[in-house]
């Protein structure tokens, strides 16, 4: 019996959900000095649907950088705004959700 996902009761494979959550929010991509003059940006405004954890590392990963995912919001070390949103425009995000 195939795998039927949970909110919309549709099979795995016909699944709408991860995609209609991606189109119903308000990403900030945002860059914040902290102590010592360190540069971090922030990207929050993720719903609960996306896998936050796994976005992050793929970031991450993509822009070589350290980073941690707290409370729901993306930290990178140093400043990626423009490439962070490159990537999130990349991973499906619209122009329209993303405010940076």
């Amino acid at each position: 019996m195939p795998e039927v996902c949970p909110v919309c009761g549709q099979p795995k494979e016909l699944c709408v959900c991860g995609e209609m959550a991606k189109e119903s929010q308000r990403v900030r991509i945002r860059v914040v000095q902290r102590r010592f003059g360190k540069t971090v940006t922030m990207i929050s405004g993720l719903n609960e649907d996306i896998n936050i954890a796994e976005l992050g590392k793929e970031l991450k990963k993509r822009l070589a950088c350290g980073g941690t995912v707290k409370n729901g919001v993306i930290e990178l070390q140093g400043d990626h705004k423009q490439k962070a949103k490159e990537i999130l425009l990349r991973e499906g995000f619209s122009e329209n959700q993303i405010e940076a």
